[in-house]
């Protein structure tokens, strides 16, 4: 099977945002994915403003056109993340959609960590005009099963052996992390999740500036079951002006790998880490000191 994540650099303007999309999603499946991830707000990212501005139901536009897209080119559409508009709700959803070859909804997952940390004095509050999910989603792929998480989710190890266990072979990350936490944790974290859960990752980075003054690592990638990295995006790309000139700018692509699942059989039977868990002996505490 083979698999692609698409990087971004995705804005306020929802119309640049979904056409960078949808060129990169057709060059993906071009190169022969049948399987494409989409990053974190891939149709719109920027301030809470824009996002009480432009939030979508999952009838609205941008999943109409992933299902359109998914079906007209027969792949599974993972579209990243969207701010969902819920009727009862008074916050948004931030929302990954899996879409099928018959172009039907598969699996939806909203986002259960909240991004509200601080990082180099700025501070992040999702919770601002979002609020967490409480459910757990696997999907069925058209050959795989499929763990959907989002962003900040990665640092969660719990939520991701909950998906191990509950059958996921592939793990989806589409994200926006910050140039900052991406350049100490990203590649860490994605690489612990593949060899703690003995599972494929595929992880679909936003890249570069939006708006309101944030910006995104980049770095998007597959990783196999063994944590050895597949393919990864570059971090960014030069802007020609000369060496003494030369800017560091978004570089908006897909990288693509051929996912083979006999190896991940193999690396579970020959190093049977989650077959040799003791859930008898799991305990949690009834309250975590931090």
């Amino acid at each position: 099977m083979r698999a692609a994540a698409v990087q971004l650099n995705s804005t306020e303007d929802k119309q640049r945002n979904l056409a960078t999309a949808d060129r990169l999603t057709r060059a993906a499946v071009a190169d022969g994915a049948k399987l494409v991830v989409l990053p974190e707000k891939f149709n719109l990212l920027g301030s809470h403003a824009a996002y009480q501005a432009g939030a979508e139901t999952l009838d609205g536009p941008t999943i109409g056109w992933a299902r359109d897209a998914a079906r007209e080119l027969g792949i599974d559409l993972v579209a990243g993340s969207i701010v969902e508009q819920r009727e009862g709700y008074d916050k948004l959803g931030n929302t990954s959609v899996h879409v099928g070859p018959d172009g039907e909804l598969r699996g939806v997952y909203r986002k259960i960590h909240m991004f509200d940390v601080t990082v180099e004095g700025r501070e992040y509050r999702e919770s601002t005009s979002q609020e967490a999910g409480d459910e757990i989603v696997t999907s069925e792929a058209e050959d795989a099963r499929l763990g959907l998480t989002v962003c900040y989710d990665l640092r969660f190890p719990e939520l991701y052996r909950i998906l191990a266990m509950q059958g996921a072979q592939i793990l989806i990350v589409p994200a926006a992390f910050t140039r900052h936490t991406g350049q100490a944790h990203w590649d860490t974290l994605l690489r612990a999740r593949a060899i703690e859960n003995q599972a494929f990752v595929i992880a679909a980075d936003q890249i570069g500036v939006h708006p309101p003054d944030n910006e995104s690592f980049g770095g998007s990638q597959i990783l196999d079951p063994w944590g050895d990295l597949l393919a990864r995006a570059p971090d960014g790309a030069t802007s020609g002006a000369g060496d003494d000139r030369a800017e560091l700018l978004p570089q908006e692509c897909f990288v693509a790998a051929d996912l083979d699942f006999a190896r991940q059989e193999e690396v579970r039977e020959t190093l049977p880490s989650l077959a040799n868990r003791v859930p008898s002996a799991y305990r949690w505490p009834q309250q975590i000191g931090i």
